[in-house]
């Protein structure tokens, strides 16, 4: 052998020896030496405890899922155990050996021939018994923001890493997530376990027409949750996609969940698009409960207080929008105790704040399912809601309070109709439509507008809620209401062409509706020609105490009204006729005194006088007093009212009439008997 063919055969056996020096020298090292280095500069650089307390090996073996020369290629398998990660020292739970990490085990397999490309490849990720506890303090700090320790030293102008890192799947045995949160008085553990065996997506789903068209991977971990979230207890169970699903992010997530909250149930079965970037959902979403103000805790939209309800529709969401993410709820049904309810509605989590908009419509609208937007549903109907508020038992007014603070959370711009209203036989309401617009804490329904016994009652309301106390206004204007469509129970109506013609309007200071009126001031115009009244109409109407005076002024007789006319001043809740007079085929009717709103006290004069030579059963003025709760009603002591006093008393009735004059449309083509009586006043 010539000197140069030693000198390569010593080289090439130096580098033998040596690479199998460091296989032994790898294979037989002890790598939990490595553990106190590990957990320091790990901890150092997450500024949070870090320790493998368990044993660390790595042990060599071929991958057989390799083909050709590769397979003779042996990987490093690392495993270590008993593994925690702590909670920064500004976030403390307080407990013995309190972490926000423990794994019992971890598994992980690292293809050598990918560093030769700078890659860090880890194909396969196993886990043993991952718990996490995650903690969110009242002052908003948590537990899984990470502030790395060379965070703030990093240079800008530094150019990105050349080394990747790849990691194409992880699996465990079973799960636990334990979330406590102050703010959103959250406390509750969930759970996860692989389902054994993949789950089909159309499986979950159902229906085939709410499966997405491109293909679906199978759910592959379920889970459960228990505990409180938002005070109220909370229960659910679930499905999820497995971890490749998370890595494509043109790949559809699969998921699926039922929770209850407190009264609230939420079911959705869908899919998740971009999972790791949050890019958007497509949903089959169903909510029911006993209010849907509920949802506000759940949800972060606010929504009226209503009887319980129940939808179904479809949901999906961009959720990475340049304005914020969208939500869109879609082709939705469902019912709102009996009113059935369908339409769309887009959130947007915009800035300053949120904004719901769409259309709702209801084909049959139970109208006393829209009692609770105001507070005037029964107590026990309060009680099954959540209302704390009772309505006294001497009191008409609604008292409970509107929660104001909560409307200045999100904006509004709802268009609501129904087609139909079902009601009693003693409201005439046909349908309805309005127009809600919410802005910064101001409700404003323009219109409302109600059909009414054949007419309509249009309205506009404002409601301040950025000012303390709410600040109200309503404009309300009846016109053509049918009286015999009003009281179709009344024989003598059906052949009345008359109407019911009024205007309203009304501000006030007051965050309920009984704070409102009994703060309002404003005016009340309503005229009524050709009807009817006797003692029978006040039995239907449930009047007791309109059934006495009736009674005392015309006995049991059916008399003929040629006109009812009030233009009434409203101070501070006090309610004074400036007119308020029926016009008979026996006499005419002045009603003085007022009404307080305030305190929902009556007392009213009735003063009859008898026309011509026709005699009234009673020429003695009559008292209406009490409570709107409880009326009283008799006959005022005292000498009879002298003939002619109530037309010297109506003679002072000039401007109040010529402003009622208004009411009469010049384009009516019926005989209005109105008209020349307010003429007549207005002449006096």
């Amino acid at each position: 052998m010539t000197r140069t063919g030693k000198v390569i055969s010593w080289v090439a056996g130096v580098i033998i020896i040596a690479l199998i020096a460091i296989v032994i020298f790898i294979a037989t090292f002890d790598w939990n030496r490595l553990k106190p280095t590990i957990n320091q500069k790990v901890s150092t650089e997450l500024n949070r405890t870090f320790a493998i307390r368990g044993d660390l090996g790595v042990d060599w073996s071929r991958q057989k899922d390799e083909a050709g020369w590769r397979a003779w290629v042996p990987w490093p398998h690392i495993h270590a155990e008993d593994i925690v990660l702590g909670n920064p020292s500004d976030v403390q739970p307080g407990g013995k050996d309190a972490q926000m990490v423990k794994l019992a085990r971890i598994d992980a397999s690292i293809a050598p021939l990918a560093l030769l490309h700078k890659e860090v490849l880890i194909p396969r990720v196993w886990l043993k018994q991952p718990d996490a506890s995650l903690l969110r303090l009242d002052n908003g700090k948590n537990n899984w923001t990470f502030n790395l320790d060379n965070s703030d030293t990093k240079d800008p102008a530094q150019p990105p890493s050349a080394w990747s890192f790849t990691l194409n799947d992880i699996v465990f045995d079973r799960g636990q997530i334990d979330y406590k949160d102050a703010k959103l008085k959250a406390d509750f553990r969930a759970v996860i376990d692989p389902l054994g065996k993949p789950l089909p997506f159309t499986e979950v789903v159902g229906d085939k027409k709410d499966a997405p068209k491109t293909k679906t991977p199978p759910y592959v971990f379920g889970w459960k949750v228990d505990g409180k979230y938002n005070g109220e207890p909370l229960s659910g169970s679930g499905k999820i996609g497995g971890m490749l699903a998370l890595k494509d992010p043109d790949a559809l997530f699969p998921l699926q969940a039922d929770v209850r909250s407190g009264n609230t149930r939420v079911a959705v079965a869908g899919t998740l698009q971009d999972p790791m970037n949050l890019g958007g959902l497509d949903l089959r979403l169903k909510f029911s409960g006993q209010t849907l103000s509920d949802l506000y805790g759940l949800t972060g939209v606010l929504l009226p207080q209503t009887p319980p309800y129940s939808t179904d529709g479809h949901l999906s969401a961009t959720l990475q929008g340049k304005n914020g993410a969208i939500y869109r709820y879609q082709n939705f049904n469902g019912e709102i105790g009996d009113s059935d309810i369908h339409g769309s509605l887009t959130y947007q989590a915009s800035k300053p704040r949120p904004k719901l908009a769409g259309d709702v419509v209801s084909k049959q609208l139970r109208f006393a399912d829209l009692a609770p937007l105001i507070g005037a549903d029964s107590n026990q109907d309060k009680a099954k809601r959540g209302e704390t508020t009772r309505q006294p038992a001497d009191k008409v007014l609604p008292v409970e309070k509107f929660n104001t603070k909560s409307w200045r959370v999100m904006d509004a711009d709802v268009k609501f109709s129904a087609r139909r209203i079902e009601h009693g036989k003693s409201l005439p309401l046909s349908d309805l439509s309005t127009h809600l617009k919410l802005t910064d804490g101001e409700i404003l329904l323009d219109p409302l507008r109600f059909g009414m016994a054949g007419g309509n009652l249009n309205s506009t309301i404002r409601l301040e809620g950025d000012k303390s106390p709410m600040q109200a206004r309503a404009d309300i204007h009846a016109r053509k209401l049918k009286l015999k469509q009003l009281l179709p129970n009344v024989q003598a109506m059906e052949r009345s062409l008359g109407d019911l013609n009024g205007d309203v309007t009304l501000t006030g200071t007051g965050n309920s509706v009984a704070a409102l009126l009994g703060t309002s001031n404003g005016d009340m115009k309503i005229l009524i020609n050709d009807g009817v009244i006797s003692r029978g109409l006040m039995e239907l109407a449930g009047l007791n105490v309109g059934n006495y005076v009736v009674s005392k002024l015309f006995g049991d007789d059916e008399v003929a009204i040629n006109c009812a006319a009030a233009n009434v001043n409203v101070k501070n809740g006090l309610v004074t006729p400036r007119l308020f007079v029926f016009d008979t085929e026996n006499a005419v009717i002045n009603i003085t005194g007022n009404t307080n709103m305030a305190t929902e006290r009556l007392d009213l004069s009735v003063n009859p006088e008898s026309k011509g030579v026709r005699i009234l059963t009673l020429r003695s003025p009559l008292y209406v007093r009490g409570t709107y709760k409880n009326p009283d009603a008799g006959v005022k002591p005292g000498p009879l009212i002298a003939r002619g006093a109530a037309a010297v008393a109506l003679g002072a009735v000039v401007a109040p009439a010529a402003a009622l004059l208004a009411l009469i449309s010049p384009s009516d083509n019926e005989e209005n008997h109105c008209g020349p009586i307010l003429q007549q006043m207005k002449q006096k």
